[in-house]
């Protein structure tokens, strides 16, 4: 078919395109606005932690008894025997008494800057001459070691500690400091092992990883100085645990201590040195667990030895910024994607839903089955907030859509054309108009017969309303088998059957006829009740013609209406309008042979040839033929749904 169209200068056609992008992109943003402020703000981080501390406090962890660490933890009743502090004496007795069953290493978790109890000397001297032994100092709150502790028996104990006060997190070394400088976790196994090739290799930078970046996982900005990771946790409680009664009274079997670390530190609740981890969030009141200092420094050691042995299973690995970057860009590609692609908004909704819980199961089974941390806060957000301002955008569109089509039809279509024009939008309208098309259609024409005579009776309302009467007949008449009026012409009107949409050329045809049949019998009813009201009688003459029109949106932009122009449109208003003496009925229907080629051949209709007739305006004839009536058969099959042309 050919192509024509009514189009606006260039000018204001650009501009036209150029506003209805920016009303396009204005959802989006807003959506990216949203992305980013989540970004920048504390929330998406505070929400992939939360769900980093699920996943972590509900997965199946080993027990820490498998490994050669042993904690001596002084509890409540420690405190109640031997008073608070300890005294140094007292330490003195464990110290060595660890040193004779043959631990590798021992770790005192506790300040002894300033000694305690008459026996202060031992533990200065015993720091000097053990060589297993290290001590603490902390560097954020300047508390110093043990004096003339030597500087490779000293390590600082302080531990990172994210803003919302879980311990998640392990310090493993800060390169480029002093001897002293060592943490307590690294200086152990060090001592243990008698090697400080782990430290070598950190300062050198040639360490594997996992390490955390500024952009690790979750974390969005994280202070990530020094070689940091996230702690690997064993299950809570699981490390061999003695009191320090029990081991000065010889009851911890040699098996605990011979070739273990030790360390010995405060596990009484009363001294606070409690630490929330991940699996606290999901625990309170007197169940809720909290690990002493001295368990989360026997996790850090457990790590270590356990990288030594290039063993990194339980070790988590954290995303890159770059890789969270391209997964946010992903995200956001597929949210727009899965917003825009579908056409029902119910199946867009459900892609989206699906994929995003497929998003957020996966890389909740990636943390849970292969140690992997990749935020997902942020790509779901991105997903869910480019899939809604998909949804707005498309929202918006429909809603100027369909008041587009509104616009330019008017009420004059079925609900059934209605909605096929709403399906087929995309296709049929640019620029909020009909593009010209050339299409094949059946027009029908009507006028009333004696308007003047009978406008000389009425008055002006009264006339209106004996109008109305058979408009009320004749335009549903029209609209419930697909056609469209297009125009009122004072007295009569111009019916469309094929534009914008159509089922078939012989449909519209057949639609057209049906729709004139259905008319003369009304006609009679309506007639009955005006003559019972003493009205004047309604005559009508219907003009039928089949051929191709061009069709399409005409006007400015202040006004606009949906226009059928050609050689059809006059031929169907000259059939109407020829030799109007001639007619004996109340509704005078004449149908062109082209119309009359496209009707099934076995409709039983009552025809009465008028022959060939030169009409006005046009140089080849017309073979008309009148439509005297019939009963009609059965309903045709239904047809196709219509398409666009």
């Amino acid at each position: 078919m050919g192509r024509w169209s009514f189009a606006l200068p260039s000018r204001d056609r650009i501009r036209s395109r150029i506003l209805t992008l920016l009303k396009g992109m204005a959802p989006y943003g807003m959506a990216a606005l949203l992305l980013l402020g989540l970004q920048r703000s504390r929330i998406a981080e505070t929400l992939d932690l939360l769900l980093y501390d699920l996943v972590t406090s509900q997965r199946p962890a080993p027990a820490g008894k498998a490994l050669p660490i042993t904690m001596i933890g002084l509890d409540e009743s420690d405190i109640q025997a031997y008073g608070w502090p300890i005294e140094d004496g007292l330490l003195c007795r464990a110290i060595e008494r660890l040193g004779q069953e043959g631990a590798v290493a021992i770790g005192l978790d506790l300040y002894r800057d300033k000694g305690m109890g008459p026996n202060q000397a031992c533990l200065r001297q015993l720091v000097q001459s053990e060589p297993r032994l290290v001590t603490i100092f902390n560097v954020a709150e300047g508390i110093e070691p043990i004096p003339g502790a030597p500087p490779e028996r000293q390590s600082f104990n302080d531990l990172v500690v994210d803003a919302d006060g879980v311990m998640r997190r392990d310090l493993v070394h800060v390169a480029g400091q002093d001897e002293a400088t060592v943490s307590l976790a690294l200086r152990l196994a060090e001592v243990a092992s008698g090697s400080k090739t782990l430290r070598g290799t950190l300062d050198q930078g040639s360490a594997p990883g996992p390490w955390l970046e500024t952009e690790s996982g979750g974390y969005r900005g994280l202070d990530a100085a020094g070689y940091q990771q996230m702690l690997p946790f064993r299950q809570p409680g699981s490390f061999p645990t003695w009191n320090l009664q029990a081991l000065l009274a010889g009851q911890v079997p040699a098996t605990q201590i011979q070739g273990h670390i030790v360390l010995i530190g405060s596990t009484a609740p009363s001294l606070r040195d409690l630490f929330e981890i991940p699996h606290t969030r999901f625990t309170s009141g007197a169940k809720q667990l909290l690990m002493p200092g001295v368990e989360i420094h026997a996790l850090r050691v457990a790590a270590l030895l356990e990288r030594q042995n290039g063993d990194l299973r339980l070790h988590v690995w954290t995303s890159s910024g770059q890789l969270d970057l391209a997964l946010e860009l992903l995200a956001v590609v597929l949210g727009i994607g899965l917003g825009e692609a579908f056409r029902t908004l119910r199946r867009s909704v459900v892609a989206v839903a699906l994929v995003g819980l497929g998003l957020a199961g996966g890389l909740m089974a990636l943390l849970w089955l292969q140690h992997a941390w990749i935020g997902a806060v942020t790509p779901l957000a991105g997903l869910s907030l480019m899939a809604g301002a998909g949804w707005l955008r498309r929202g918006a569109a429909s809603q100027q859509q369909r008041q587009q089509i509104q616009r330019l039809l008017g009420q004059t279509t079925s609900p059934a054309v209605a909605k096929q024009l709403w399906e087929q939008r995309e296709e049929l309208l640019s620029d909020g108009r009909f593009e010209g098309r050339q299409l094949p259609v059946t027009i029908l024409f009507s006028d009333t017969c004696s308007f003047t005579s009978v406008s000389e009776q009425l008055q002006p309302a009264e006339l209106l309303s004996w109008l109305n009467r058979g408009m009320a007949y004749c335009v549903p008449a029209i609209t419930k088998r697909g056609g469209m009026v297009n125009k009122f012409t004072g007295d009569g009107f111009l019916a469309v059957f094929g534009a914008p949409v159509s089922n078939s050329p012989r449909a519209d045809a057949r639609a057209a006829i049906e729709t004139a049949l259905d008319i003369q019998n009304g006609l009679d009813t309506i007639n009955q009740e005006l003559a019972r009201e003493g009205a004047p009688a309604m005559h009508l003459r219907i003009g039928i013609h089949s051929g191709e029109v061009l069709a399409g949106s005409m006007g400015s932009s202040e006004r606009l209406e949906y226009a059928v122009i050609g050689d059809t449109v006059n031929c169907a208003s000259r059939l109407e309008s020829i030799d109007k003496t001639r007619q004996d009925n109340i509704c005078r229907v004449l149908v062109s042979s082209a119309t009359r080629a496209l009707l099934p051949e076995d409709w039983a209709l009552e025809w009465e040839h008028w022959g060939e007739l030169q009409v006005k305006g046009r140089q080849e004839p017309l073979d008309i033929w009148e439509l005297r009536g019939a009963a009609l058969r059965d309903s045709a099959p239904a047809a196709p749904p219509a398409t666009p042309h």
